[in-house]
């Protein structure tokens, strides 16, 4: 299995604190969000490879931090997109193609999106997701309040815990479950991504990309327990901080 992690946001929300350090690599509880990842990633069996997908600017700080974590078990590889600016980013599901037309990828991959900060660990959630297969499956989290889900893409599963409906920030969401930017693709479902971009040419939000696979195949989800945090402004980062440490 190889894990990727998506790091190509310019974090513009937490200005000044981005200005010249990307958001996974901002310091959560004494240590880079990053780490908080790869320390979950680790205890993954058959893990081969963590490829971290960036963007021009922010290039620099990863192949760093990659050189500081050269003790990892497995390879750490830091794929730029080439994009400078907010603007001409290629979207979440841009970089995930991009990576496809980068590396050539036969394994199951789990899509972590690099800002995903959550206290349970993966080994139940790819347990389910194993059993799933050839299906794809997504982190759900309930965060207990509809009028909050309103940010975020709202999931709706059947009591098989499959994916019946996805909304990406709707107006009036049908129940408080969120994606959590967390995708696994058995390797068997690896060619829907590029499938959905011929098709679609869309590479922006992965919750449109959930919502075409839910419709046209299965889509499974697995609901987190403990706590998630959404890390997209300065006020959000420190109150998770102390949420974290108390």
């Amino acid at each position: 299995m190889k894990v990727l992690v998506l790091a190509a946001g310019y974090g513009t929300r937490l200005y000044p604190l981005t200005k010249d350090k990307p958001k996974p690599l901002l310091s959560f509880a004494g240590k880079p969000i990053m780490n908080h990842l790869i320390d979950k990633a680790v205890h993954l069996k058959s893990l081969s490879e963590v490829i971290v997908v960036t963007n021009e600017r922010f290039h620099g700080p990863f192949e760093d931090w990659a050189k500081a974590n050269k003790s990892f078990p497995v390879p750490i590889a830091i794929i730029n997109d080439g994009t400078t600016t907010p603007e001409g980013r290629l979207g979440a599901v841009g970089d995930i193609d991009f990576v496809f037309k980068k590396k050539t990828i036969k394994e199951d991959l789990l899509v972590i999106g690099g800002d995903n900060l959550f206290d349970l660990g993966l080994g139940q959630y790819i347990e389910c997701a194993d059993k799933n297969r050839p299906h794809v499956s997504i982190g759900v989290y309930d965060i207990k309040n509809v009028e909050s889900a309103k940010k975020f893409g709202v999931v709706k599963l059947d009591k098989g815990n499959k994916v019946i409906s996805f909304e990406e920030k709707p107006q009036t969401p049908k129940s408080s479950l969120i994606a959590m930017c967390l995708y696994f693709f058995p390797k068997e479902s690896l060619q829907s991504i590029p499938d959905y971009v011929s098709r679609s040419q869309k590479t922006d939000a992965t919750g449109d990309y959930i919502r075409w696979l839910s419709e046209e195949d299965e889509v499974y989800g697995f609901t987190f327990g403990g706590k998630w945090y959404d890390i997209g402004s300065i006020e959000e980062y420190e109150k998770a901080q102390k949420d974290f440490l108390s």
